[in-house]
């Protein structure tokens, strides 16, 4: 059995923000999350669907990603409320790219949504 990774506490919460795709990138699924975030999640339909299918997202990413010492849930809150800030960054022991961050805006926003579809793949191999 896989250590948790993700819990649906947070996904929820991210859902409230789901028709910005915040909560399908938080489980890993970043190309729907970037449809999510283009067309107000699916027109809200596929936001309000997403209530129902959260559970088994969060079921499916804590087996595909690897736990460790750095915490996926605390990264994702960082990202997604100070990520322009570069917290997010620092928090992993990426102290260079968090002061870049700092100073530019998220590399001017672009740095910020590559942390997006990337997190948890840099969480992972962080945590292996």
């Amino acid at each position: 059995m896989h250590e948790s990774t993700h819990t649906p506490l947070i996904g929820y919460l991210l859902w409230l923000f789901g028709f910005t795709g915040a909560h399908r990138f938080y489980y890993g699924r970043p190309i729907s999350g970037t449809v999510y975030f283009f067309t107000l999640g699916l027109f809200l339909i596929g936001w309000l669907v997403d209530l129902l299918l959260i559970p088994r997202m969060d079921k499916e990413a804590d087996q595909r990603f690897s736990s460790g010492p750095v915490d996926y849930n605390t990264a994702w809150i960082l990202l997604t409320f100070l990520g322009l800030f570069g917290v997010h960054r620092m928090y992993m022991g990426k102290w260079l790219t968090g002061i870049l961050y700092l100073a530019t805006g998220g590399l001017f926003g672009i740095g910020y949504i590559y942390d997006y579809w990337t997190l948890n793949d840099q969480l992972s191999e962080l945590n292996a």
